[in-house]
């Protein structure tokens, strides 16, 4: 079937209207009309083959909240009218070792991404958010607490799971002291969901008017981390420090303020290796970590715990005819803190 989108022709030229084709609805297939897509830097990323690898065109977006307007004869846990969300994933192979863990992100034949991937039902390139409807196996479809503002809801698809994860690998809890270096769209759910779990959040940022922001959202101290002198009180004091920055910067200053065993985790994604003191590590067996997303599993954990403490995005939420305004503002970090696209607007544009 045919649908309306938005795609990038080029790594130069804007997006554009543009028609796709969606597959017809198998027997594990749930069809979702798309309310709501969030806007993520990986998209501004791909679209701009700032990451190479981009197949053109390319319809960007894969924090997907929409409503269910069709399922396969096989498909149980979903029916027509049901809210869900579709997150960086659409397929994987379900068998490999990975898989069987719950760790489709890294599946050994091949994680499918819900843009820009190879599209085994099509044979072309896998199609995202930015776009009118979608046709998702049920394997990769999740659900959204009801009571959850929907567009607000969006990013967790993306944002909420990239911060949750390690949180919980790290068995982030009540008591501990947890640092969030960066205060942007994943930040900003850094502190939520870290605030959540009960820990003691302290906010490292170069910027001076995010102080008064961070403590909004439930951060208990900030740290200008220009300043030797505050970064020094916080020496061998953290549990766990997420670091969400994806420009270059000191990682080692971060190190040493984690505690014996404390270990940092990095899921900013600098365009240039990060300089690393090895003795940073060594001494106080500190551990250095990187994190992708979570698994289908983890995803709905996190998007119920998100429900059960009312946990959403702060968005500015944008009509798809403003998306490339929206990207030069991404570049400038003029949001607080994700741009999420209404489709009602794009269904009143055509």
């Amino acid at each position: 079937m045919k649908t309306n989108a938005y795609a990038a022709q080029t790594a130069t030229t804007p997006l554009a209207p543009f028609t796709i084709e969606r597959r017809d609805v198998g027997k594990h297939d749930v069809a979702i009309e798309i309310l709501y897509c969030g806007v993520c830097h990986s998209d501004l990323h791909t679209v701009r083959s700032e990451w190479n690898g981009t197949t053109y065109p390319c319809v960007p977006g894969h924090e997907i909240v929409g409503r269910v307007v069709k399922v396969g004869k096989d498909v149980k846990k979903f029916k027509e009218g049901d809210t869900v969300g579709v997150g960086c994933m659409v397929d994987s192979c379900l068998t490999c070792a990975n898989c069987k863990e719950d760790l489709e992100q890294f599946c050994t034949v091949g994680t499918v991404f819900t843009y820009n991937s190879p599209d085994k039902h099509t044979g072309g390139t896998t199609y995202g958010g930015y776009s009118q409807s979608i046709v998702v196996d049920k394997a990769f479809v999740l659900k959204i607490p009801k009571h959850l503002d929907l567009a607000a809801t969006a990013p967790l698809l993306c944002a909420g799971i990239t911060t949750y994860s390690p949180l919980r690998r790290n068995k982030v809890s009540k008591g501990q002291k947890v640092g969030i270096v960066g205060l942007g769209g994943l930040g900003h759910m850094g502190v939520k969901l870290a605030k959540a779990l009960g820990a003691h959040v302290v906010v490292f940022t170069t910027s001076a008017n995010k102080v008064e922001d961070a403590l909004r959202l439930g951060a208990d101290e900030v740290v200008n981390s220009k300043d030797a002198d505050e970064m020094k009180k916080h020496l061998n004091s953290f549990h766990f420090i997420l670091d969400t920055v994806s420009a270059q910067h000191d990682i080692n200053a971060y190190l040493l303020l984690l505690g014996r065993d404390g270990n940092l985790t990095q899921v900013g994604v600098p365009p240039e290796p990060l300089s690393l003191n090895v003795g940073s590590l060594v001494f106080g067996r500190r551990s250095l970590s990187g994190s992708l997303i979570g698994g289908i599993k983890e995803t709905q954990e996190m998007l119920d715990f998100c429900g059960k403490h009312n946990i959403t995005a702060d968005i500015e939420l944008i009509p798809i005819q403003k998306i490339d305004e929206a990207y030069d503002r991404l570049v400038k970090s003029d949001v607080k803190y994700r741009f999420v696209i209404d489709m009602a607007l794009f269904k009143q544009a055509l």
